[in-house]
């Protein structure tokens, strides 16, 4: 049933904590509709103009989620996290009102088994991404790192010497780091994707995937 979801569906999203607050907005500036709960009027009223429709309510009463309409959405966030009788109290409502998709913040590892176990769909760690995101960061050379749950990553990053001034052909990339250029972007042009024939600068910028630990090892190389 979730493969059957609308990509432009409306979002519920309950909590307008910076979590909350940042998915909301960031889902108006995708021109998603949003409709964002919170139990605190001064949140509320902050965030009125800013997506679709605010409502202040606690979502923790299950009557409350019917009267606000929350069964006709597809999609749900919890963003509560500074309580988890809370937030486990939401998303078991909103298994109840049998959202398809529900995803909720958890503050813990024991908090998302939960979450998980009571039937969300997707359970999200944002400080602790947020964290090893940062890990991968403090190097220096890499600009943005993302790593899925297989252990492959897609990597943000300045191309490390040896490579600069050759064909990425000659350069011999893949067989001797294990990694693949997926893109390149010199300055002031778009991305355009790699081949063999493409020559980096020292000017450039590149787009890497393969595994987290390959990548590492790749930004690490200097001649």
């Amino acid at each position: 049933m979730v493969d059957k979801i609308k990509h432009n569906a409306p979002v519920l999203v309950i909590g307008l904590g910076r979590f909350g607050a940042a998915t909301a907005g960031e889902l108006d500036r995708l021109d998603r509709e949003v409709l964002a709960i919170d139990t605190d009027a001064n949140l509320v009223q902050k965030w009125a103009d800013r997506v679709t429709h605010t409502v202040q309510a606690d979502a923790r009463g299950i009557e409350t989620l019917r009267q606000i309409g929350a069964e006709d959405f597809s999609v749900a966030v919890v963003a509560v996290g500074s309580s988890i009788e809370a937030s486990v109290l939401i998303t078991a409502n909103l298994v109840d009102l049998k959202l398809p998709q529900i995803w909720a913040k958890a503050i813990s590892q024991s908090h998302g088994k939960i979450l998980e176990r009571i039937g969300a769909n997707h359970v999200i760690y944002p400080e602790a991404e947020a964290g090893e995101r940062v890990a991968h960061l403090v190097s220096g050379r890499m600009l943005d790192f993302i790593e899925f749950d297989d252990d492959f990553a897609l990597v943000k990053m300045y191309p490390p010497k040896p490579i600069r001034g050759l064909k990425l052909g000659e350069a011999g990339v893949r067989s001797k780091y294990h990694v693949t250029i997926v893109g390149v972007k010199s300055p002031g042009k778009p991305f355009t994707y790699a081949t063999a024939d493409t020559t980096v600068s020292d000017h450039d910028l590149i787009i890497v995937s393969g595994a987290s630990a390959d990548i590492e090892r790749f930004a690490a190389v200097d001649a």
